[in-house]
């Protein structure tokens, strides 16, 4: 018996791609507040920690461990903020020229349309393309880089190292008004320190922060910056390494997962124009819960930035006892 060859389907029964906590997928709209953008790029350099090439991927598969509201405001996040997910920037691993010419190119389509762009790297190189970008669109733009590394050190190129000190020299940004905050560690080379001093930073050791404490830093950085346009930069090795194990550089006495998920609601009365979270190294991930701990700082940003546009300021935050 000869089997009938079934008629074709009209509409494929194809699943929408995985989208960060389920946002809508597509460009942005008339009612886009806020926007996700993965840029999966890495430069393929370090020695034997490449990966973050795969973070935007792996956010979005833990971002699901997430939900909608946020008990403190009962808000929808997604819809106050129309929240869509743009997809991945076209970027190639390890080619910087085009990859960083991509990157620029998405992200001032996003900031051109007024929407606040959360993204999702990569390594810390995806940064610099992201800085040109709003540079292009905003004056007066400041950096707040949460990091255990300067990313601004005395060696040439474009890689994971220099893209802050590229920025400072490009002129990308107001240097006396922005901050590297939770540096610590061991270093590739000497006077790292200094050198980011050098070029106008305010640089903020994990020991120092500690001593003056979150709160005080925070209120310290509002502060300085006022209303100017910010690009809010967190590596997720800001994190010590136990909560946080799956980055490029990993580096101990770093924050608790309390007291960094606090410390982005503190610095929320900041005019973030860019929220980047990156180096997510899912090769060196433990059960995913990095990506999810860098999902969860995202969702801390936007709940943040909802009840903001809404009822003018998130609730108070504090890691004092009550």
């Amino acid at each position: 018996m000869t089997r009938k060859a079934s008629s074709p389907r009209l509409a494929p029964g194809f699943a929408k791609p995985a989208t960060w906590l389920g946002a809508p997928f597509g460009g942005v709209g008339l009612d886009t507040k806020a926007a996700i953008v993965g840029i999966p790029f890495d430069c393929g350099t370090h020695p034997d920690r490449i990966g973050s090439r795969m973070g935007p991927a792996a956010i979005r598969v833990q971002s699901s461990n997430l939900r909608r509201f946020d008990p403190r405001s009962n808000l929808d996040v997604l819809s106050t903020l129309g929240l869509v997910d743009l997809g991945d920037v076209l970027v190639t691993p390890g080619l910087i020229d085009e990859s960083f010419a991509s990157i620029e190119a998405a992200i001032g389509a996003a900031v051109a349309a007024g929407t606040v762009a959360v993204t999702m790297g990569g390594d810390g190189a995806v940064s610099l393309p992201q800085l040109r970008a709003l540079a292009n669109h905003r004056a007066e733009v400041c950096l707040v880089h949460i990091d255990a590394h300067t990313d601004a050190y005395p060696i040439q190129g474009y890689n994971t190292a220099t893209g802050f000190r590229h920025a400072a020299q490009e002129g990308l940004i107001d240097v006396a008004r922005s901050f590297h905050i939770g540096v610590r560690g061991p270093t590739l080379v000497p006077g790292v320190f200094e050198f980011c001093r050098g070029l106008g930073y305010n640089l903020i050791t994990m020991t120092d922060l500690r001593s003056l404490g979150y709160e005080a830093m925070a209120a310290r950085v509002v502060e300085t910056i006022g209303a100017r346009p910010v690009y809010l930069c967190f590596d997720m090795d800001f994190y010590d390494p136990s909560v946080a194990p799956g980055v490029c550089t990993p580096t101990w006495g770093g924050c608790t997962a309390a007291e960094g998920l606090a410390f982005v609601e503190m610095l929320q009365p900041l005019e973030t124009a860019v929220f980047d979270v990156n180096t997510v190294s899912p090769p060196h991930d433990a059960v995913g819960m990095t990506a999810f701990l860098a999902a969860t700082t995202m969702w801390t940003f936007l709940a943040g930035l909802a009840a903001k546009l809404t009822a003018g300021h998130p609730p108070r935050v504090s890691l004092e006892p009550h």
